[in-house]
């Protein structure tokens, strides 16, 4: 069984700031669980192009405001808490913090090492 509090993973280095993101990564790859989870949040006033090529992610909002906007369509989507939105198709997308940081609990697939960081077109690698 694997226990950890979001307070001990919060002071170690689980925790990776984005500059606009900070995750902290509370169950990793070398877990052996196939999945990751994640606590991110995102920082009020901030827009972030992502474009998870090697990734699909679910996220769910616990706190905050903000939206999403999927550049294909240019759909803009509110986030507010309770709201759960899934890239399933590797949707490349702008995510703005609103008027407060959002935290999010997120799952990737596959799931992540523990310090990825977007490139410069909003990737992660794959490990």
């Amino acid at each position: 069984m694997i226990v950890r509090t979001l307070e001990e993973c919060e002071n170690s280095e689980r925790k990776v700031d984005g500059g606009n993101w900070q995750s902290v990564r509370m169950l990793l790859k070398d877990d052996n669980m196939g999945f990751p989870f994640h606590i991110t949040t995102i920082l009020a006033g901030t827009e972030t192009p992502i474009h998870y090529q090697n990734h699909l992610e679910s996220v769910y909002c616990m706190s905050g405001n903000g939206e999403i906007e999927t550049v294909e369509d240019g759909k803009i989507y509110k986030i507010e808490p309770g709201t759960l939105y899934i890239l399933d198709k590797h949707d490349k997308h702008l995510l703005r913090g609103g008027s407060e940081d959002m935290k999010m609990a997120c799952v990737f697939n596959p799931p992540l090492s523990g310090k990825e960081v977007h490139d410069e077109n909003g990737v992660y690698p794959i490990d």
